[in-house]
């Protein structure tokens, strides 16, 4: 089957491309080991001074790369431009403390010298997601070709094109031939690639059944895999809270990527007091958002990747709808061309109901409302998922139960959930586990060596 990428806006087909054939990817796999011996012996000086070129060539071509996003996957251009801008902010963060974050760590014992030193593994298998189609590949891409990997990139098919920039980017940067490679491969030929000897490990941004599947595939092998998943990230909101900025950043944290974000808030959890007047005017909002191409710079909210996106997105709506849920705003497909689903918004959510339990994937909202803090953090943490959580209070009380006592790998107070690459980024639960970006992602793909001199 050809991977191609379709104009969501449109349904038109833009390009397609083979897959790779099985002589074609043992070629890319010997020629990532061949890389890796040379790689790994280069200097973090040399490394840094590739990877600020890398920086240079995205700020330099970031709306070229954001006009790929856009027509690939059909984000808005704005934020492909800025999608492609954090690129450059991460490849700059790697380049500059790659070699403080992995220096010899010396340890006092009994011996005359004992210290730890963190080394590349070899090639890394990254299998990627189409919604962030770059910043995905990047903050992967930067700490593993900084620690001295290499990388092999298995992109979503559908942004083949996004993929190829990619390559093409690292390699105008400096890095030699083989240090990273886009796979044009569909998601049948992984397990193979998986369970070559030549590939050390393997990191998988996606679905919850693809990271099982990725999981029980590296365990059988004894290789290492991060795995970010899904999120039901919850969006809390007390009445200590600054309502009008609460509502307006609950707006942008569920539309932000067209609803179409593992760290979206999906489920808002309101304190009972301030429910209503929350309510009405996130309805309100979610109403008079401007939807259409995503190339208009006056559009908020744009098609979804996919058809099946919003065949998928729209069975759960009408049976969550079917279970008790109430309809508020939206609840169909906009009939027009592309993949566009309206706004909509769902409350008293029924606990046996898809928006109760699954992830939704679209610009489709759930309210729920509670009568205590108790409550809120009761409804937060029941579900399987665990990736981020939004909590907005002023109350000191409150924020420090938030902290502790929500069940998720990042909990943000009167901010919406964001990666940032000082920070780790990643889950609890059925969210996957391992972490990206900051130090403690550099350091998922190095052997973290003792040494002990007597």
């Amino acid at each position: 089957m050809a991977i191609a990428s379709t104009n969501p806006a449109n349904g038109e087909l833009l390009k397609s491309f083979e897959p790779l054939t099985p002589i074609q990817i043992e070629h890319k796999l010997q020629l990532a080991i061949d890389a890796f011996q040379t790689h790994r012996q280069t200097s973090f000086a040399e490394r840094a001074r590739m990877m600020l070129c890398a920086a240079d060539l995205l700020e330099k071509e970031k709306d070229e790369c954001a006009r790929l996003m856009t027509l690939e996957m059909g984000k808005t251009l704005r934020s492909a431009v800025a999608e492609a801008s954090k690129c450059a902010t991460g490849c700059r963060y790697y380049a500059e403390n790659a070699e403080r974050f992995l220096a010899d760590e010396v340890v006092e014992t009994g011996a005359k010298r004992s210290f730890i030193r963190y080394l590349p593994l070899g090639p890394i298998l990254a299998i990627m997601p189409w919604n962030f189609p770059f910043w995905q590949v990047f903050r992967f891409l930067a700490p593993a070709l900084m620690a001295g990997n290499v990388g092999l990139l298995k992109h979503a098919s559908n942004v083949p094109q996004c993929a190829l920039k990619i390559e093409e980017i690292i390699r105008r940067a400096g890095f030699p031939h083989g240090v990273f490679q886009t796979l044009l491969i569909g998601s049948g030929a992984v397990d193979a690639i998986l369970n070559d000897p030549r590939v050390a490990a393997a990191t998988l941004t996606g679905s919850e059944q693809a990271g099982i599947e990725v999981g029980i595939s590296a365990a059988k092998r004894i290789k290492k895999v991060v795995l970010e998943l899904g999120g039901s990230d919850p969006f809390i909101v007390m009445p200590s809270a600054d309502l009008d900025a609460a509502v307006a950043t609950a707006i942008e944290a569920r539309i932000q990527n067209n609803g179409q974000s593992c760290i979206a808030a999906k489920r808002f959890i309101v304190a009972d007091s301030i429910a209503d007047e929350f309510e009405r005017k996130f309805v309100s909002r979610m109403q008079g958002l401007q939807i259409g191409d995503p190339f208009d710079e006056k559009t908020q909210l744009g098609p979804l990747a996919n058809a099946e996106g919003v065949t998928s997105l729209d069975a759960d709506v009408q049976k969550s709808i079917a279970a008790g849920a109430r309809l508020l705003t939206g609840g169909h497909p906009l009939k027009r061309p592309g993949n566009f689903y309206a706004p909509t918004v769902l409350t008293d959510i029924p606990e046996n109901s898809p928006a109760y339990q699954e992830e939704f994937f679209g610009p489709v909202a759930s309210i729920f409302r509670v009568k205590s803090v108790d409550d809120a953090i009761r409804i937060a943490n029941d579900s399987r998922f665990g990736l981020g959580a939004s909590a907005w209070t002023n109350d000191p009380g409150e924020t420090e139960r938030f902290v502790n006592e929500l069940e998720a790998g990042m909990v943000f107070l009167n901010k919406m959930v964001a990666s940032d690459p000082r920070v780790p980024f990643g889950g609890v639960k059925h969210s996957g586990h391992g972490r990206e970006l900051s130090a403690h992602g550099i350091r998922e793909f190095v052997n973290i060596k003792t040494v002990w001199l007597q």
